[in-house]
């Protein structure tokens, strides 16, 4: 198949690789770009595709706490400067809180009556929508619970107490010092922000993850020319390194640049007086995963201003 100049730019983005590269790339798998960056990849000429790194959304990710639960929402908006809004900011704060009782679940969470107004949360959002003159949206929430324990949390570039452009929350389960866990469950969901694993270890890693990047540490293996029982070992390895740096357990304590986060939580065990386990985690950085189309922002004052 032809492949095109936009998906050719595409990849580029994704993996900031040179336009022939991506071009015979495409052309070697019929256009995916998936399977091409795998194929870049393959061939050492791309990292992972980091698909936040191409997206831009406006809003404010909201995080609330209460008692042994807690829970994270994020309400997108067109521009920045709504995110700096303070009724925007009031919605995100009481939507908050409601979503410690919506489980997760973003539809119950539309529904939920909003305080004082009655009306629905989306029914305020709707409204919200008139009076700011901006759109608006709840995308997404989370939610954890421990039966004994705190629920650690962080937001990063925080406009207010508990919202920002990025939040998280963990879940510390134990019958410890609560003092000790929450400075713990602060500190593991900072290091989360900032290395975003994609599980707690790597026996709750998503399998279709691990299948994929075998079957490129495989790849790349067997062009080494070396034989099979070699390739095995050294795929082997590069699966356990990549259990390493991409389970929160497993990865290196951004704190202290030391330890693993498992040996630090095991090591808090004895100043919180009980065992501790990491339940899980949410990691929401704000407009993740959705794709702003890109303009020209000369072309559009002149428009507004009426200049040809």
């Amino acid at each position: 198949m032809a492949v095109t100049a936009q998906q050719v730019k595409e990849l580029r983005e994704l993996t900031g690789v040179g336009m022939m590269d991506c071009k015979k790339a495409l052309a070697e798998t019929d256009g995916n770009i998936e399977a091409a960056v795998d194929w870049l990849r393959t061939r050492g000429l791309a990292k992972a595709a980091k698909k936040a790194g191409r997206v831009a959304a406006e809003g404010l990710v909201g995080v609330a706490i209460e008692g042994n639960r807690g829970a994270i929402v994020e309400v997108n908006s067109e521009t920045d400067f709504v995110g700096r809004n303070e009724q925007f900011q009031g919605i995100v704060s009481n939507v908050s809180k409601l979503a410690l009782d919506a489980a997760g679940d973003v539809g119950k969470l539309s529904e939920m009556p909003y305080p004082g107004s009655g009306r629905s949360v989306s029914a305020e959002i709707t409204d919200a929508i008139a009076t700011i003159g901006e759109n608006m949206n709840l995308r997404r929430t989370s939610s954890i619970v421990v039966s004994d324990g705190v629920i650690g949390n962080y937001v990063h570039n925080s406009v207010k107490t508990g919202m920002g452009k990025l939040g998280v929350i963990v879940g510390l389960e134990s019958t410890g010092d609560k003092a000790v866990l929450a400075g713990l469950g602060k500190q593991i969901a900072m290091h989360i922000a900032n290395t975003n694993p994609l599980s707690v270890s790597p026996d709750d890693i998503d399998p279709a993850i691990v299948e994929r990047e075998r079957a490129i540490f495989t790849e790349q293996a067997n062009e080494s020319g070396k034989p099979a029982e070699v390739v095995a070992k050294m795929v082997e390895g590069r699966v356990r390194k990549f259990f390493e740096e991409s389970t929160l357990l497993a990865q290196i304590f951004v704190i202290d640049g030391e330890n693993k986060v498992g040996d630090v939580v095991k090591n808090a065990e004895k100043d919180a007086g009980a065992p501790i386990k990491v339940t899980g985690f949410v990691r929401y950085a704000l407009g993740e995963g959705i794709e702003k189309q890109e303009t020209d922002f000369a072309a559009e004052v002149a428009a507004a201003a009426g200049v040809k």
